[in-house]
């Protein structure tokens, strides 16, 4: 496999809040697609625990576990899957260590109990908030949002949704499009940073559908594109 960026490869991608259901299902999709995956958390022990736990479920060698701080550093490519009330934090806690990388966040700003209702933050959207922050240095594209926890688990279930991918770099989205693809999904390119605000909104409404109609795992599909 070939994951070519900016000239060298992408062989590293440390997930932040990897020790979660969401980010735990990205890894090990990742990791059987070739990618060496670092598994991210605040504790470090914990990201040590959980890779080793992934590595008997998938009975090899595929992760490694660091803090948050080592593994921002260590990946190629980072991904930021953490609840909203840990956004910020953690953002303030890598922003050294992502200079000149790519971010994918994966962050939506669910406000609880209220997780089925819009909730839109003073930056309008996670996505925005991050790249405010992190400034023009760090390429942030916002990804997964969307996507069910429940179906990335299982490696071998197709998952039936797309990926909606807002960012203001073109290059940075046509590779985070390559790691959808590696995941199992078509993803495609939804605009700048600011359409994030109607992507990460989709994912209450999701949860909304799930209840109403007793679902575990809606998602969205685009018509009419080839």
């Amino acid at each position: 496999m070939s994951n070519e960026l900016d000239g060298h490869t992408i062989m590293r991608i440390a997930v932040l809040g990897g020790t979660g259901k969401e980010g735990s299902g990205l890894a090990i999709r990742w990791a059987l697609s070739g990618y060496k995956v670092i598994i991210g958390s605040r504790d470090a022990e914990r990201a040590a625990t959980r890779a080793a736990e992934l590595n008997t479920e998938l009975n090899g060698d595929y992760f490694t576990g660091m803090e948050n701080t080592e593994a921002a550093a260590s990946g190629d490519l980072v991904v930021l899957s953490v609840p909203y009330s840990a956004h910020r934090k953690t953002l303030e806690s890598v922003k050294d260590q992502l200079s000149g990388k790519i971010l994918i966040d994966v962050t939506v700003p669910l406000q609880p109990p209220a997780v089925r209702t819009v909730h839109l933050p003073e930056g309008k959207a996670a996505g925005i908030e991050a790249q405010a922050f992190l400034g023009d240095d760090v390429r942030v594209v916002s990804a997964f949002q969307n996507i069910s926890y429940i179906k990335l688990k299982n490696p071998d279930e197709d998952v039936n949704c797309d990926v909606l991918i807002c960012g203001n770099d073109v290059e940075a989205k046509a590779e985070v499009i390559k790691l959808v693809e590696a995941a199992g999904m078509q993803g495609f390119d939804a605009g700048p940073i600011e359409n994030a605000i109607a992507v990460e909104a989709l994912t209450p409404v999701l949860l909304y559908m799930n209840k109403t109609y007793k679902v575990k795992s809606s998602g969205i599909r685009l018509t009419g594109l080839e």
